[in-house]
């Protein structure tokens, strides 16, 4: 991957708010329709309300390859602005204000892992046997792989549909990288934890038998979202004692154990859409990302809404004005991602599948 960036210039730091902020709002005058600014649910609300559109990652992955502007900035993290790279035009341009805005559950699945993963699964189960579908919290390398492999990419709001559709194609599923995503959703398919086995990369067959394996229609990769697992059954009990009237909606990349007390599990835009549909006077207790719980509860007064815990994403707060700005007066020289050319078709392989498979179940 080609990318360029270093530390933000000194100037940038000492501006103020106000200041920083007329100076996007004249920038995005001046380009236009060249430019389009993307920005995650979990951002900050500043950069959100910048932004031309907001979204989870499924979202923003449809709206990238939607877009026609030279210029497109993501406010997310990395392996978000590579998504958009991977969908968009060789023409157009795809940056992230910090290139340090990584996802540490991206980086829990490598691909000289899952490529032995792979090599082992095969020797034990034989060729043919396993669909890889790989988590969209993931790096390039690993979306090539699933496209190379006839694999596909899911999000947290079609893990459902697309680990359905690998195990139509073949006996196994492997799911990478976030095994609670994982868990969650095979509870939903009706698939039980005789039925699944967990590859621990560090251990030979995952810390699998060979019979473990060839019993099990679901492969879990060890990984996880530090934001989510964070969670707790103690959570929940002390908001049932001190609000038994809530309603309490959590992610699904949660323990599933946290899923199984409370009231609705569901994607970032689930989350949205089930606090927006709300009725007046409702109080709904959120586990997820506390920039979006705050901002959820700025914009709907008229319901009482607060966090399971505070949880933040210390990558996602990594995007801020400063190198927003910054990024916008350097198109052409800063915070440039670029994939490999070498992987960005069988990724986009990946990624579309992913795309064509949602909108059929719609």
């Amino acid at each position: 991957m080609r990318e360029t960036g270093s530390i933000i210039p000194e100037k940038y730091l000492s501006l103020s708010e106000e200041e920083i902020v007329e100076s996007i709002a004249r920038l995005r005058k001046r380009l236009g329709h060249r430019l389009v600014i993307l920005a995650h649910h979990y951002q900050r609300r500043e950069l959100v309300n910048l932004s031309d559109f907001r979204g989870d990652s499924y979202g923003l992955s449809k709206r990238a390859a939607q877009q026609e502007a030279e210029f497109i900035v993501f406010c997310g993290v990395h392996f978000m602005a590579e998504s958009a790279d991977i969908l968009t035009r060789d023409d157009q341009k795809i940056y992230l204000p910090n290139l340090a805005a990584s996802c540490p559950m991206a980086e829990m699945a490598q691909i000289g892992d899952v490529e032995q993963a792979w090599e082992s699964l095969e020797q034990t189960l034989g060729p043919g046997f396993v669909s890889p579908i790989v988590y969209v919290n993931s790096n390039a390398e690993l979306k090539a792989f699933c496209g190379k492999r006839d694999g596909a990419v899911c999000t947290s709001s079609n893990a459902r549909a697309l680990i359905e559709w690998g195990l139509r194609r073949r006996e196994k599923a492997l799911f990478f990288p976030d095994e609670h995503l994982g868990r969650n959703t095979a509870k939903r398919l009706g698939i039980g934890p005789p039925e699944i086995a967990l590859w621990d990369p560090s251990l030979p067959l995952g810390g699998n038998t060979a019979r473990r394996l060839k019993e099990s229609r679901l492969i879990l990769w060890k990984g996880y979202c530090h934001v989510h697992t964070w969670f707790s059954p103690e959570h929940v009990k002390a908001v049932r004692e001190s609000f038994p009237q809530a309603k309490i909606i959590v992610h699904p990349e949660c323990r599933q154990e946290v899923v199984a007390m409370v009231d609705e599990c569901g994607s970032t835009e689930f989350i949205v859409n089930y606090v927006s549909s709300a009725p007046k006077d409702s109080v709904i207790v959120i586990g997820t990302e506390i920039n979006l719980v705050n901002r959820l509860a700025s914009e709907n007064p008229d319901k009482v809404i607060f966090e399971l815990a505070r949880s933040l994403c210390p990558n996602m707060f990594r995007i801020n004005l400063r190198n927003l700005l910054w990024t916008l007066e350097s198109l052409d020289d800063v915070n440039l991602v670029k994939v490999d050319p070498s992987l960005k078709a069988d990724a986009r392989v990946a990624l579309e599948r992913m795309l064509k498979i949602s909108e059929t179940k719609k």
